[in-house]
């Protein structure tokens, strides 16, 4: 099991470098390289989105214990570095935040519960703006395509019973009790566990009734970080040179996050992530190399940003503690 990481990256680039070789390599390079330097400016429009993640999961955690808004930045910055690159199943980045929040002087319970409530709210977001996005196509794409656009919309809306009862969890206790079963098991030996689990699922409880921050987390923050996303893409396809919509753009950034959640084994979602570009690019109109090409240019957005986060995430691992600032009020 330890290797499945590594196995489906290497599946995936192969099946990543297929597309790309089936589809006109010498093509797909030419709009690289038409693009340029535009592509490092697509990339860098990446720092939208990070400012809204920051701010929305900031807003999670309460405020004499918040950290400031740089410090939740590079937080982000790490979380997503560790879970681009890195052979985690997309959780390894929520693991480190939550050791470099602790270790800023943060209770356990207050940390792991804002992870966990960011992580449901994000889910949640991204089925709404998903179904908003099939809806899209479903509209708009040709008759050739719309019986697949149709099986798409269901596909997505079939899964919204799924994230209800994933938002619902913490009514169960879910971290209490499993921590209780394996105190059990452990013949007592962990009943420190049970505690500091049982805090974990009231932080959650907390969290979920502060209704005002949810909500504004939901429709303001989480559009602003899709926009910011989907400004990405628009970019990005305009320096291709193709004439796309911002609409297209969030349409097409909706759909492959979706995708990329649904592809959490596979490192940086290789392969999946230029299939999906493929597959949801022509169903907008968008022939296979512009989108392979757009697949590209996103991975032109990782290197920029997650190998200096993981450079960051060693440095941050071993430095010196430092003191945390705590904003009163805001």
């Amino acid at each position: 099991m330890k290797h499945l990481g590594s196995i489906a990256a290497l599946c995936g680039l192969a099946f990543a470098l297929w597309l790309v070789w089936r589809d006109h390599p010498a093509a797909v390079l030419q709009l690289l390289r038409g693009a340029g330097m535009g592509l490092v400016l697509a990339a860098l429009l990446h720092i939208l989105p990070m400012c809204a993640n920051a701010w929305d999961w900031r807003t999670l955690i309460r405020v004499r214990e918040r950290p400031s808004f740089p410090a939740m930045l590079r937080l982000v910055w790490i979380r997503e570095s560790v879970n681009g690159l890195l052979p985690v199943a997309r959780i390894g980045g929520e693991i480190v935040s939550f050791r470099l929040l602790v270790r800023a002087a943060m209770r356990p319970a207050t940390a792991a519960a804002s992870l966990v409530v960011d992580m449901q709210l994000t889910l949640i977001s991204q089925l709404l703006f998903a179904l908003v996005a099939a809806g899209y196509v479903l509209e708009h794409s040709s008759s050739d395509m719309a019986h697949f656009a149709g099986r798409l919309a269901w596909g997505i809306a079939a899964l919204a019973p799924v994230l209800v009862l994933f938002a619902l969890v913490h009514h169960a206790r879910p971290f209490e009790r499993a921590a209780r079963t394996l105190n059990r098991i452990t013949s007592g030996k962990v009943v420190d566990l049970v505690g500091t689990s049982a805090r974990i699922d009231q932080s959650i409880k907390l969290i979920w009734r502060q209704t005002g921050i949810v909500v504004r987390y939901l429709l303001i923050w989480q559009t602003l970080q899709c926009a910011g996303y989907a400004l990405e893409i628009w970019f990005a396809l305009h320096v291709l040179g193709a004439q796309a919509t911002f609409a297209q753009a969030f349409v097409i950034e909706a759909l492959i996050q979706l995708v990329s959640s649904a592809a959490f084994l596979v490192p940086g979602g290789l392969g999946v992530q230029e299939g999906g570009f493929v597959l949801i690019g022509g169903l907008l109109g968008f022939d296979a190399p512009t989108c392979l090409a757009l697949a590209g240019a996103r991975r032109v957005r990782d290197l920029l940003f997650y190998l200096p986060g993981l450079l960051a995430w060693q440095v941050a691992e071993y430095a010196l503690p430092s003191t945390r600032r705590v904003e009163g009020a805001d």
